[in-house]
């Protein structure tokens, strides 16, 4: 494509995120971003250097105000396009999906509005990359903030805007104003977009999936189906001397709500062979959760010979509320290349496993109606690695730990303060040691979707070693 080099000049050796406009098969105009984020997942300073502040870009007999993402966040681009005589504001964006976002987007949007009077378009990217989502839903707003078109979420969408000029103000008429997703349908559909791109951009034939009887191993098949369609899930049972016949049946009648293809393989023979192995070095030792951590481990491995021998990625299933504590085993459950629901709290899980049940997102390629069996939600959550198991065992009341968890992590709230909100303090500091110390097995866990302010990869980035434990 030709260029017209005496519109921009970069200088040798540097690297800019820019904006280019095209007209006529040719880059007429750049102009290059100038604030560069530097917080959660963005690194642009150490990728990119920050554009001066411009004025706007000639088209057609009109001038552009063009911003890349970070610089609609400030006020400083948008003063200085205006005070250069830009008619309108044009933002493209990669701007990751967070819940809530969306609104706060807009509010952004009509602060540049309010501030100089000129109308915005703002186009966002669609789709998955790595643990990131972009969800789209660009949008108009005319010179008084109101909104006159709005695109979809999830979704690649072109639509022409129609515009007039009166007394040198530009104004888009009113046209396509989808509904946004919001809730439980939200989330969900972040999953399902990362999920599908992570898998198909990376060139997987499929997914495997352990499928346990549990709430999470259902909702993590249950995503991979309406992603990918059933043909291209594939879910192992691995029951143990502990699974109960209620796990049995409820793995079964998931498979078959799902469509999925369901194997069988019993690691008892591999439990009972690693209890001989190792009999002579654990001699005097009673069992504890090291022998707990080998079934979990045993099951890794079968999750990962199919994985190698069918070519389908493992689909890991922990949800974050057990990511941060720890509630996981390294090299067994947390084995797989992806993890739909790591940026997920338990209590989130329910509520989209119940929403799913109910309604069939957009775009998905599972079936209509119930997918998740009505006793998988209802039940009491468990591991199945000892007799009579519960998670409750171990771990405060989902409902607290989640809401201790959020305060910890998204909220950064001091022990007292979360304290405060009617938790007792002494659950609140062994949930914040068990937060703390787990860090470790996190940074060995596979990406997965972020859906929230602050997920566990690039968002937060803690020290493994930390003596300091604090109060007991």
């Amino acid at each position: 494509m030709a260029r017209r080099r005496d519109d921009f000049r970069p200088l040798r050796g540097t690297v800019y995120n820019a904006a280019l406009l095209l007209d006529d098969g040719a880059i007429s105009a750049v102009r290059y971003k100038h604030f560069l984020p530097n917080y959660g997942v963005f690194d642009e300073v150490r990728v990119f250097r920050a554009g001066p502040l411009s004025g706007p870009v000639g088209f057609r007999g009109h001038r552009l105000g063009l911003m890349v993402c970070e610089d609609m966040w400030q006020a400083d681009v948008a003063e200085c396009l205006v005070e250069s005589g830009a008619e309108m504001l044009i933002v493209i964006n990669g701007s990751p999906y967070e819940t809530a976002k969306r609104e706060e987007r807009l509010q952004l949007a009509l602060s540049r509005v309010v501030e100089t009077e000129l109308p915005l378009i703002y186009v966002n990217q669609v789709g998955g990359q790595d643990e990131l989502v972009f969800d789209g839903a660009g949008f108009v707003l005319s010179p008084r903030g109101d909104l006159r078109l709005q695109l979809p979420c999830f979704k690649e969408t072109l639509v022409c805007s129609d515009w007039t000029n009166d007394d040198d103000v530009w104004d888009c008429a009113v046209g396509l104003r989808e509904d946004q997703s919001e809730g439980e349908e939200d989330v969900y559909r972040a999953l399902q977009t990362g999920l599908r791109d992570y898998v198909d951009k990376s060139g997987f034939p499929g997914v495997v999936v352990g499928l346990s009887g549990g709430i999470d191993s259902a909702l993590s098949a249950a995503v991979a189906v309406d992603a990918l369609g059933a043909e291209r899930v594939r879910c192992i049972m691995m029951p143990s001397r502990y699974t109960s016949q209620d796990s049995l049946d409820d793995a079964q009648e998931c498979a078959e709500l799902l469509g999925v293809q369901l194997d069988e393989v019993a690691i008892n023979p591999a439990v009972t062979a690693f209890d001989e192995m190792l009999q002579p070095l654990f001699s005097g030792y009673e069992p504890d959760t090291t022998e707990e951590n080998i079934q979990a481990r045993i099951r890794g491995i079968l999750l990962m010979a199919a994985s190698n021998k069918f070519g389908h990625m493992v689909l890991s299933t922990g949800n974050k509320s057990e990511m941060s504590v720890g509630y996981s085993t390294l090299y067994g459950d947390m084995c797989g290349g992806y993890n739909a629901l790591k940026d997920v709290y338990k209590t989130t899980v329910y509520d989209l496993a119940s929403w799913r049940n109910q309604e069939k997102p957009e775009g998905a390629k599972g079936p209509a109606g119930r997918v998740i069996p009505e006793r998988i939600i209802t039940k009491a959550p468990t591991a199945e690695l000892k007799p009579d198991q519960t998670d409750q065992d171990s771990l405060p009341a989902y409902s607290d730990l989640d809401d201790i968890l959020g305060c910890l992590i998204e909220e950064e709230m001091s022990v007292e303060d979360i304290a405060a909100r009617g938790h007792d303090q002494k659950v609140v500091n062994r949930v914040w040691r068990m937060l703390e110390s787990a860090e470790y097995k996190r940074r060995q866990a596979p990406p997965g979707v972020k859906i929230t302010r602050r997920s566990f990869g690039r968002d937060r980035r803690y020290p493994i070693v930390n003596k300091f434990k604090g109060p007991a």
